[in-house]
């Protein structure tokens, strides 16, 4: 496995001892800097937490492991001694200084500042670590990878502590329209959803159906506008190509809100061929029938063959069978408003094969 192994530590020359004893590839260590923390959970002061950031760190060193320093609650602490305590433990050598978001209060352009500024101060590598509490943790990772940090905290379907961190599949979205060739270079995103469904099985969560790029609606085109700019040009209502990640779109039209255009592309998959009149016809009865049940899309392939075959056939049809009475009579009710828009395909239908 390419990847490294590292241990989160508190800053405390005890727990490094232990953890380096493991035969981990190195040592992420913490300690909160707030007023909050310094406080009500461990009760050390500033100079005490330089003093001993820095023995930590020595002694990590000299075991040839690597070592990362970060502050927690990094956003209400005082920027001063943050900028201080950075600045003394790049100095004896931390491969990677961290920020953290602790508990998801930081704004984008609170990130962003943090980030440059932290940049002038030290020439180590900047970790960022982001909760998601207030919404923001993927906008926050993107400012600081824009602010110069190298690397972000993310974790499978951003499961952490309350509302978690900064999803792994979110970022590589957010990347995506920045940076299509520089992602698709650098990442194997195709394995997206085999991780995300893995993670998902062990920790038995569902993922969400809205979920960045892999949850079932990430690329669903419902409504009849957004079918048809879709059918013409998919870039017309996605920013990300689902290829990309080895997920397919769909066009969904086994709805109420379904347009003609999407149930010209259904007939045709089902190679059945009719005028652009008849089509939105039978469209319309699609939209009446879901007005009165839920169909499902074996009922719309069911509706449009028998729309079709009643076109051509003495002997009418039902257009769904299995209708209750009382669906039945609402689907009448229905269709008698369906009369003059008949008529008036008809009218279209003479109209086009005049101009031709």
């Amino acid at each position: 496995m390419r990847a490294k192994i590292l241990t989160h530590v508190r800053c405390h020359l005890g727990d490094a001892k232990i953890a380096v004893e493991t035969g981990v590839d190195g040592l992420d260590v913490v300690i909160g800097t707030s007023s909050h923390l310094r406080e009500h959970s461990h009760g050390k002061d500033m100079e005490y937490i330089k003093n001993t950031a820095i023995e930590v760190i020595e002694f990590v060193k000299s075991k040839g492991k690597e070592i990362r320093f970060s502050s927690e609650d990094s956003f209400r602490s005082d920027l001063v001694d943050l900028l201080s305590l950075y600045a003394a433990v790049d100095k004896v050598g931390v491969d990677r200084v961290g920020i953290a978001d602790t508990v998801g209060c930081a704004s984008p352009r609170q990130v962003y500042d943090l980030v440059r500024t932290l940049r002038g101060v030290v020439s180590c590598d900047i970790e960022t670590h982001f909760h998601n509490d207030s919404g923001c943790a993927i906008a926050n990772a993107f400012c600081a990878l824009e602010a110069g940090a190298t690397h972000v905290d993310t974790s499978v379907l951003g499961i952490g502590e309350r509302n978690g961190i900064t999803p792994l599949g979110g970022l590589m979205a957010r990347m995506i329209v920045a940076d299509r060739d520089y992602v698709l270079s650098r990442y194997n995103i195709k394995k997206l959803k085999e991780v995300e469904d893995l993670v998902a099985d062990l920790v038995e969560v569902n993922v969400p159906f809205n979920n960045y790029i892999t949850g079932f609606c990430a690329f669903t085109h419902k409504a009849g506008i957004h079918a048809k700019a879709i059918l013409n040009n998919p870039s017309t209502y996605e920013i990300i190509d689902p290829k990309d990640f080895g997920m397919s779109r769909y066009v969904h039209f086994a709805s109420r809100l379904t347009g003609w255009n999407a149930i010209k592309s259904r007939a045709e998959q089902l190679d059945i061929k009719m005028s652009d009149a008849q089509y939105k016809e039978c469209t319309a009865k699609i939209k009446a029938i879901a007005d009165v049940r839920k169909i499902a899309l074996d009922d719309t392939d069911s509706i449009i063959r028998t729309y079709y075959h009643n076109l051509h056939s003495e002997q009418e049809k039902p257009l769904l069978p299995g209708l209750t009475p009382e669906e039945a009579k609402k689907f009448a009710e229905v269709e008698k408003g369906l009369g003059g828009l008949k008529e008036q395909r008809e009218l279209e239908t003479a109209a086009n094969a005049g101009a031709a």
